[in-house]
Formats: C-alpha cells, sequence, structure tokens
C-alpha cells in the first residue's frame, strides 16, 4: 500500500488455490476507474520487498577471553534472513440495479467496474455472469454500498494468461484518491476455510504506520536464543508468530519491521532502488542524483542515505469473529527504526583450562545458554526442557547460585 495526502496505490497478489478459470478478485474502491489507472506489476518486486524486510537472525562470536581485552570494532557479524463470459446484456444489468460502469482487459485479467444499488442484485449479477462466490455474498457487500462505493471486479483471461507463459497470475496493481486510508477484508472472509494470514507493506512519506480500529503491536525483538536456531528459523518464526497470535486472541496487528527505504542495519538484503520503488506506485520520489565516473563514462548513481519513504510491515491473522471490520489505517510521527530481529551468540571454543578467565567465562556461558532456552520457550511456547537438551545442556542440573565461592 503506497500511501501519501489522500492517493493511494494498491498492490495485490494473491494465493489462491484451484484452477485460474476459477479465480476471481472483488475490491470495493471509491470511484470508478479508468483503464489508465489500472496495471500488472511484477511479482519480483514481492520478493525484494519481503526480503528486505522479513524478521531476521543475527550472530555474534564470543572473543577469547585469553586474550587481552579491548576494543575489537571488526568482530564478525552476520545477518541471516528468514527462509522468509460473455457480455452481459445492459438491460439484465439494470433490472438488478447493477451498472457496468467500465470494462477493461488489463493484462491477463478480464476487469469490471460495476455500481450497484443493492446488495441482492449485486450478487445475482456476479452469479449469472460466471463468477463464483459463496452464498452469504451480499451481507458483505451491503456495507460498502452504503458508503457509495464502486466494485472493481477481475478473472482470468484464460487466453491472456496462456499468453503469457506464466504458472501464476501476477499482481494488480490500482491508483485511487480517497480520504479514507483503508483496506477491505470482509470479502476475503467469505471463501475463507479457517484464519488467514495478510502481510502489509504500507510505503508512506514520513512515519511507520498503524491501524485505528485494532491494536497495533510491536513484535518481541533483540532477543537472544540458543545457536541451533539458525538451522530451525523458519520453524521458529513460525511457532513464534503462532504463539504472539494465541496470546492476542488473534485480535492484533503486529509490525514486523519500521524503516527508512534508504538503509537497513544488518540488511537481509538490499533496499529497494528508486525506479523498484516508482513500479511499486511511489509517485512523490524524486531521482537525488549525481554524475558519478563509472567505466569512462558519466553514470547517474543517487545520493546515499535517507530517502522519503518509510516502509511499516504488518502482519495479521484475520478470522470474522476477531476482525469484523476493515483495517483502517493512519500514518504516525513515529520514524524510530523497528525490525523483529533475534540473537545468537556462537561460544568460544577454547577449554576451561587455558587461563583463569576461561573458567568464569563457561561458568556465565552455562547460565546464558539456560537463559535463551528460556527465552525461546516464552517466545513459542516450546517446553524448556526440550529447548535444553536441544542446546546441549541437561535440564536436570541446575545452575550454580550466584552467591557460590563469593568469599573464596
Amino acid at each position: 500500500m503506497v500511501r501519501h495526502d489522500d492517493k493511494t496505490v494498491l498492490s495485490l497478489m494473491n494465493d489462491y488455490q484451484g484452477e485460474p478459470s476459477q479465480f476471481a478478485l472483488v475490491v470495493p474502491v471509491p470511484e470508478v476507474l479508468k483503464r489508465e489507472q489500472i496495471h500488472i506489476g511484477d511479482r519480483e518486486l514481492f520478493n525484494r520487498i519481503d526480503s528486505y524486510s522479513s524478521p531476521r537472525l543475527v550472530e555474534y562470536y564470543d572473543p577469547d577471553p585469553c586474550a587481552r581485552m579491548e576494543m575489537n570494532e571488526d568482530a564478525p557479524m552476520g545477518a541471516v534472513a528468514g527462509r522468509p463470459a460473455a457480455a452481459p446484456a445492459m438491460n439484465q444489468a439494470r433490472n438488478l440495479g447493477v451498472t457496468v460502469e467500465a470494462r477493461y482487459t488489463v493484462g491477463e485479467y478480464d476487469i469490471v467496474i460495476l455500481s450497484a444499488k443493492q446488495s441482492d442484485g449485486l450478487e445475482t449479477w456476479l452469479r449469472e455472469n460466471g463468477y463464483h462466490i459463496p452464498a452469504g455474498a451480499g451481507r458483505a457487500l451491503q456495507p460498502y454500498l452504503r458508503q457509495n462505493m464502486k466494485f472493481f471486479v477481475a478473472r482470468v483471461n484464460l487466453k491472456e494468461h496462456a499468453a503469457t507463459g506464466l504458472s501464476y497470475l501476477r499482481p494488480l496493481q490500482f491508483a485511487f484518491s480517497s480520504p479514507k486510508f483503508m483496506l477491505p477484508i470482509r470479502l476475503g472472509m467469505l471463501n475463507a476455510q479457517g484464519p488467514q494470514d495478510l502481510l502489509i507493506y504500507a510505503l508512506t512519506k514520513e512515519g511507520r504506520v498503524e491501524t485505528t480500529d485494532y491494536r497495533t503491536q510491536k513484535l518481541p525483538t533483540d532477543i537472544d536464543l540458543p545457536s541451533f536456531v539458525s538451522d530451525e528459523f523458519p520453524a521458529f518464526y513460525k511457532d513464534l508468530f503462532d504463539h504472539q497470535v494465541k496470546l492476542s486472541e488473534m485480535s492484533t496487528v503486529f509490525t514486523e519491521y519500521a524503516w527508512n527505504m534508504g538503509w537497513c542495519d544488518p540488511c537481509a538484503a538490499e533496499p529497494l532502488t528508486q525506479q523498484e520503488l516508482r513500479k511499486l506506485g511511489v509517485f512523490w520520489l524524486n531521482d537525488v542524483a549525481r554524475p558519478v565516473p563509472m567505466y569512462g563514462r558519466n553514470m547517474m548513481a543517487p545520493a546515499p542515505g535517507a530517502v522519503p519513504v518509510m516502509i511499516t510491515r504488518l502482519h495479521v491473522r484475520y478470522a470474522a469473529d476477531t476482525f469484523p471490520e476493515d483495517l483502517v489505517f493512519q500514518e504516525t510521527q513515529d520514524t524510530e527504526n523497528y525490525q523483529a530481529r533475534y540473537v545468537l551468540h556462537r561460544a568460544w571454543q577454547g577449554s576451561p583450562n587455558e587461563c583463569p578467565a576461561a573458567k568464569d567465562y563457561f561458568e556465565e556461558l552455562d547460565r546464558r545458554r539456560r537463559k535463551e532456552a528460556q527465552n525461546l520457550a516464552d517466545l513459542t511456547g516450546w517446553e524448556v526442557e526440550k529447548a535444553m537438551r536441544k542446546a546441549g545442556m541437561n535440564p536436570s542440573e541446575k545452575p550454580s547460585p550466584w552467591w557460590h565461592g563469593l568469599w573464596d
């Protein structure tokens, strides 16, 4: 979602089950969209923005306790990203109170823009024109009709889809103006077989985005974890998110990332270029470039540093009983950087007998590993004993009390 002032550019990429011929998308929009307001997007841009903003691991290596204590600015650190029909007769439409405002073929999609007087008539029109919609859709359409909204309806043109040679459906993009910064999610629940997951990448000019009608909460971050999580990060993060959703009773929108698009620290992937951002619809972005000699030619290179684009990555798991209303957003004044980030500390590989400080190091290492195992259990709901065993510890062994050997 690209948003500034009252202008929105929405890019949608859907996961769906079934044949392309069965796919249909119905999105309420505030105005009749012209052909030039609709575009076919690039799936790779979704992959890029996902890689850039996904929850991640960072790794640190413990220093040699026997070495002279000094600041090492080149201490190695690695960043690991999470392995994140025929046209209907016009009189038929009029009889149902439905008006076909516009009709386009864009890429592999046949698109109609509809207005309607009553939800039952709109539901009937969709069914009679070959759209596979579930029973009860009329009730879900009513709130949008009361707001005098139009309906962007898309389905797959099989001939055009075959011509692309692609096995997937490309994202749809459309631009419109509206004072409301919102995302309709209720229609999508009609076909849902249980809760759904939604990832929202909100691109704004200044501040972090949050919802106004539901609680927005940042996920726990900068938590120390056992080093074996490096090999199980996808399973760890899935269980972490499941557990946080359960604790919130599936009523919270979670923030996974908020950062200026000009940089990152650490970077799981490079920030999107200005050209890529414009393809996503960032309409206010102008090149800030200077000539840079490169291989004997003057090349235009963007100036380094912050850019007027803030990305907020929101993750929500929703169902009709816990999210009865559409998502309404606001851009805040908060520009503080945040990321869901989890920390691994690689242990020093020496021996306790190498020096007096080594013995103290290994005693502290044992306490730290137990704390990391407890952190893991708290985040995911895993059994702490299981986490300790996977970290190479014996859960039955108790650490020495803090005062042990105090006066020796």
